[in-house]
């Protein structure tokens, strides 16, 4: 399924911008920065519960915040691009 993650962390303080640092790595150990605080992550639901437990470990639920939105399995035809940027197909043959 893809899951979309936003968050909005407070960078007042030194601890803001190590959370927001720690947040940006987590989203990457488990999908694609599509915007600046953006992620696209294809993962089952028991991936989804880690990292749903483990981004809320990191924030402080009182100045920051976490978005989820459950595109589900077939969200192909739910996500449409324009612009810059284009990322590249979450399916497709990766070759490094």
């Amino acid at each position: 399924m893809l899951v979309l993650i936003t968050y909005d962390v407070s960078t007042i303080s030194v601890g803001g911008k190590k959370r927001l640092r720690k947040v940006s790595k987590k989203c990457l150990d488990y999908g694609q920065r599509v915007q600046n605080s953006v992620f696209e992550c294809v993962i089952d639901s028991t991936q989804f519960k880690q990292l749903k437990y483990q981004l809320e470990d990191i924030i402080n639920k009182e100045t920051d915040s976490l978005r989820f939105y459950n595109l589900g399995n077939n969200y192909k035809t739910k996500v449409d691009h324009v612009g810059a940027k284009e990322s590249f197909d979450i399916d497709d043959t990766l070759i490094i």
